[in-house]
């Protein structure tokens, strides 16, 4: 198990940032981590799989015996290494390179999927993007409308177009943040995204759970992802603030994707697992 860090490097990345760029490097998944067949069979589809708590997400997965579909911008390379790291634990990865601010390229996300693996057993909605800002002055309506396309409705889209495949059993999970509940002076705008989304989680559960599909999200604090040097002019520090004084790993936050995904989480929907390194909140 890799050490945790608590102070990084400064470094500097363009949107949408990428993780082979990062130093320390993020941990993708323990070495210790043993998978059970919890999602054995399965297909899932992951936002943003590329990198981050995406390619974790889609690493544990696979050792827990999942097939993975992932979606990415523009980060070719990232998502060719967590293909690779999914086809080392003898499942298939499918990539999906799209735009989802657009209809369409959900559309196509969804019937890459079905076309190659013939199923769709869990959604993840996981993309994000983040524009800092000290004052709602300086946000502008390009960054505004950028951040809102991209962390909410493609949940939207893409959640109503895999209902045509999801069934019972199936499951939604949504990434939100610890910025939705306690909100953010720097990040207006994304945390209004985060908290739209832990609504429409809520309300979609209600309205999926007769068909017995559940609906939940995981709210991460501050994790060392591509997008914190991306976005961040001193990340030096980052983190440091938490009651645990550190930085989350993306190996830290996928298990919490893994227990919604599976049978252990059978009675659990319109639920978030809080995985922000000991801040308490309510929600």
């Amino acid at each position: 198990m890799m050490s945790k860090p608590k102070k990084f490097p400064n470094q500097d990345q363009e949107l949408p940032g990428k993780e082979s760029k990062m130093q320390p490097q993020p941990e993708v998944i323990r070495d210790d981590y043993k998978g059970s067949d919890k999602l054995k069979n399965k297909v899932a589809l992951i936002t943003g799989g590329d990198s981050g708590i995406g390619r974790s997400i889609a690493v544990h997965f696979a050792r827990e015996g999942a097939n993975i579909a992932i979606v990415y911008l523009s980060e070719t390379a990232d998502a060719n290494e967590t293909k690779a790291l999914v086809e080392k634990e003898n499942q298939s990865c499918l990539l999906i390179k799209a735009d989802l601010q657009h209809t369409d390229q959900c559309d196509k996300a969804i019937e890459q999927c079905i076309h190659t693996f013939g199923k769709l057993n869990i959604l993840v909605n996981n993309a994000a993007v983040q524009f800092p800002k000290d004052t709602i002055k300086d946000i502008s309506m390009d960054d505004f409308n950028t951040t809102f396309k991209t962390n909410i409705y493609p949940y939207f889209y893409l959640s109503k177009m895999a209902l045509t495949h999801l069934q019972e059993h199936d499951c939604i999970i949504n990434t939100s943040s610890v910025t939705a509940y306690r909100g953010s002076e720097h990040l207006v705008d994304y945390a209004s995204t985060k908290g739209a989304i832990v609504s429409f989680t809520r309300s979609l559960s209600k309205q999926l759970a007769s068909s017995n599909i559940r609906v939940n999200g995981v709210a991460p604090g501050p994790i060392w992802t591509p997008l914190i040097p991306a976005t961040f002019d001193d990340v030096s520090d980052f983190g440091q603030d938490t009651p645990l004084g550190r930085a989350g790993q993306p190996s830290e936050v996928a298990p919490a994707y893994v227990f919604l995904a599976s049978k252990d989480a059978s009675y659990i929907t319109g639920q978030f697992i809080h995985v922000n390194g000991g801040e308490i909140i309510g929600g």
